[in-house]
């Protein structure tokens, strides 16, 4: 009975963990359509939804043009003496700027031999020298999960790992769907 127990409160966490994060972002999108819809009330519903899509827009092009470098470092800085928000903020900017930053990082797809089987995932390559790490001829690698928005990190020996002649656009598609989609 205590081992049944375990196991169903193991699903209730892993239940859990997977819903949260869902029901908590679409709360705030939602309330945020809701908040702009009563604010500026159209008698459209959704017309908020545009006005914070603009709104966006607009923050795009100001700190584009207006904001120089120094404001926006220091404001960084500011943020970053928040405690735990330092570590999400930089996270997900980091992770944000490897998709559309000026620094890409998924555009290098390869095969990495993972076992003595022949056992191969596809990934990309991250980091090139992990020599501050003492990881001489080792390089990082990022592989996505399929059907999921996450994926794991591993550093990984460079002769298990070889380049493929691929567009990256693909190789993501590729992993995310199970391997349904063609490269």
């Amino acid at each position: 009975m205590k081992k049944i127990l375990r196991v169903l409160f193991s699903f209730f966490l892993k239940g859990l963990l997977f819903v949260t994060p869902i029901f908590i972002s679409g709360y705030i999108v939602f309330w945020g359509i809701a908040k702009v819809d009563s604010v500026v009330d159209f008698g459209i519903p959704g017309a908020g939804l545009l006005i914070v899509i603009t709104l966006l827009i607009l923050a795009g092009v100001l700190a584009t043009y207006l904001i120089t470098d120094p404001i926006l470092l220091y404001f960084e800085k500011l943020l970053k003496r928040i405690p735990l928000f330092d570590m999400l903020y930089t996270s997900i900017k980091d992770f944000m700027q490897a998709f559309v930053g000026k620094d890409k990082k998924f555009t290098e797809p390869v095969l990495v031999t993972m076992n003595e089987f022949g056992l191969k995932k596809v990934g990309f390559i991250t980091q090139n020298d992990l020599s501050s790490l003492q990881l001489v001829g080792h390089v990082g690698v990022y592989f996505p999960h399929s059907y999921n928005f996450s994926g794991e990190f591993f550093l990984v020996p460079s002769e298990h790992v070889k380049a493929l002649n691929i567009n990256p656009g693909n190789a993501m598609k590729f992993i995310v769907s199970g391997g349904v989609s063609d490269l």
